[in-house]
């Protein structure tokens, strides 16, 4: 049985909770709390297992309630803004619940505590770990040198590499975006990490920018067309190699 908490300054939306983890066999409701202040008294005398915790509440946030932690339990968010998903990472939480949501929705957070939780000591220290750790800031490689495992979006997510259309720096993240999928994958990781783990088929052509060579359908001037809507500038410091990488394909006069 997993003993949580769930924590929400609006009483429909804590109801709502409540309600949904008394509909889960393998989850117990130890204490509803309508602020993180009156959960961080609960936890001065209890413990458990796993926080359902609203990120947007008065005094204390969720997400800071959540690290000023000496040891948190595993965390699922919920909250009615979208933007708060990559700050998710930062506290390694298990999922991310955008209001409103339904109890399908509900259901998968609730399995992937348990899968967390019943997981092997070696493999819930690896997704565990905090964010300046190592293994969180890396590709986890595979026997099978096409593939990648990322973390995204509170999961760890297989990634063919030769799906890979480009890569994008976005600050201390990347988007990964994929052949056939509107919406990129988001991952802690560095430029140079994932420029080391890439083969040669994917060159850096901006400081911002990784591409998969095989995915280009055209080069115009300082830009490469990856497609009707994607046009990418070929920095300064990578138009020689870039260059050199087309004069090698190029057929004409």
């Amino acid at each position: 049985m997993i003993r949580c908490i769930a924590i929400d300054d609006e009483p429909l939306a804590l109801q709502q909770i409540a309600a949904y983890i008394g509909k889960v066999p393998f989850l117990e409701l130890a204490a509803q709390c309508q602020s993180a202040l009156e959960a961080q008294r609960f936890l001065q005398s209890d413990t458990v297992d796993a926080i359902f915790c609203d990120i947007n509440m008065p005094d204390l946030n969720g997400m800071d309630f959540i690290k000023s932690l000496a040891v948190p339990p595993l965390v699922v968010f919920t909250t009615a803004y979208a933007e708060y998903a990559v700050e998710g990472f930062k506290v390694n939480a298990v999922d991310y619940l955008l209001k409103p949501f339904g109890l399908q929705d509900f259901m998968r957070a609730a399995n992937r505590l348990q899968e967390r939780l019943v997981s092997p000591p070696s493999l819930r220290s690896t997704f565990g770990r905090s964010q300046g750790e190592t293994s969180h800031n890396s590709p986890l490689t595979s026997e099978n040198d096409n593939v990648i495992f990322l973390k995204t979006d509170y999961r760890i997510v297989k990634v063919t590499i030769s799906d890979i259309r480009y890569v994008e720096a976005m600050s201390e993240y990347l988007k990964v975006w994929l052949e056939g999928e509107a919406k990129p994958l988001i991952t802690l990781l560095s430029m140079k990490k994932m420029e080391e783990r890439l083969p040669a088929t994917f060159m850096r052509i901006h400081r911002s920018y990784i591409i998969n060579l095989d995915k280009i359908q055209e080069v115009n001037k300082n830009r490469v067309i990856m497609d009707a809507d994607t046009y990418l500038p070929i920095g300064d410091l990578y138009k020689e190699a870039f260059q050199q990488y087309v004069d090698t394909k190029f057929l004409g006069k």
